[in-house]
C-alpha cells in the first residue's frame, strides 16, 4: 500500500521543503515511484529546488483545486534533475507562483475534500509508492486533513521557545486525529548546543520520537534552494542524517 507522509511546521522558516525534496529524493533513489505535492498554497517554493521553473509550470494544484485539469496534469517528472538510481522516478505537484493565483486561493479558497480526492487519483494514476505532502504552515482545516490521511506525520522543530509550543499544539491535534506515527525532525540547532541532550530533552517533553537532528548548516545556506541538498553533496554529513531519516520513514 503506498505511504502517505506529511512534513509539517507550526511556523514558517523552518526548512520544511528542504526536508521534504530531500527525503523523497531520497527514497526515489532506492527504486521508489514517489510523489511530491506542495500544499502551501500562499507561499509555494518547492519547485525551485527540484529545478522546475514556473514557465513550465503550465497546470498546477491550482489547476486541480479549480476543475481546470485532472491532478496528474500537474505532475511533472523531475527525475532528470536528480540523477536517480535505475528505476527510481520522482513527481512533483506544485502550487502556481503567479501571484493572481496566489491572490484568488487567498481570497476564494477552495474544496479541502478536492483535495483529498486528488492524493488517492495521483497515487492510483502514478502508481507510487510513496507520497510526500509539503504543508502550508500553521493549523487549518486543510492541514487537518493532510495529518488526518498520512501514516507519518513529521513535525519540523527548531530550538525556539515559540516552535516548541507550536509543536504542542499541532501533536495534540495529530493525537486527536489518531495519527499513530509522529516523529519530530529537529533543524537548525546551533553548534553550541548539546545534540544528544537536545534530542532526549524533547522526547521526553513530546513522547515521541526525534527522528533527525539537522544543525544550522552554512552548506544549504548557500545553495539557497538551487538544486537538492543530497544530490549535490552525496557524501556530506547532512546527506547522511537525510538518509537515517528516510529509514525511519520508510518502516
Amino acid at each position: 500500500m503506498p505511504r502517505v507522509i506529511s512534513i509539517h511546521s507550526y511556523r514558517g522558516g523552518t526548512g520544511k521543503s528542504n526536508l521534504t525534496a530531500n527525503l523523497a529524493t531520497t527514497v526515489a533513489n532506492q527504486g521508489y515511484r514517489v510523489g511530491v505535492v506542495d500544499t502551501d498554497l500562499p507561499s509555494p517554493g518547492i519547485h525551485n529546488i527540484f529545478g522546475l521553473e514556473p514557465d513550465r509550470m503550465a497546470k498546477t494544484l491550482n489547476s486541480y483545486l479549480w476543475n481546470e485539469a485532472e491532478i496528474e496534469d500537474g505532475a511533472y517528472d523531475v527525475s532528470q534533475n536528480l540523477d536517480l538510481a535505475q528505476g527510481g522516478q520522482l513527481f512533483l505537484v506544485p502550487a502556481s507562483s503567479s501571484a493572481d493565483d496566489i491572490a484568488r486561493i487567498l481570497k476564494d479558497g477552495y474544496d479541502v475534500r478536492r483535495l483529498n480526492d486528488g492524493f488517492r487519483q495521483l497515487v492510483k494514476t502514478l502508481e507510487l509508492d510513496y507520497l510526500f505532502i509539503d504543508t502550508h504552515p500553521g493549523l487549518s482545516k486543510e492541514t487537518f486533513l493532510t495529518i488526518a490521511i498520512s501514516h507519518c506525520l513529521l513535525l519540523i522543530v527548531r530550538p525556539d521557545k515559540q516552535d516548541y509550543q507550536g509543536a504542542a499544539v499541532t501533536l495534540d491535534v495529530a493525537r486527536q486525529l489518531n495519527v499513530k506515527h509522529v516523529q519530530i525532525v529537529l533543524n537548525k540547532v546551533l553548534a553550541c548546543l548539546d545534540p544528544e541532550a537536545l534530542k532526549q530533552k524533547v522526547e521526553e517533553i513530546y513522547r515521541v520520537p526525534v527522528a533527525g537532528l539537522f544543525p544550522l548548516s552554512e552548506d544549504i545556506i548557500k545553495l539557497a534552494s538551487e538544486g537538492v541538498f543530497c544530490v549535490r553533496h552525496p557524501e556530506h554529513s547532512m546527506t547522511q542524517e537525510f538518509q537515517a531519516v528516510a529509514r525511519r520513514v520508510m518502516k
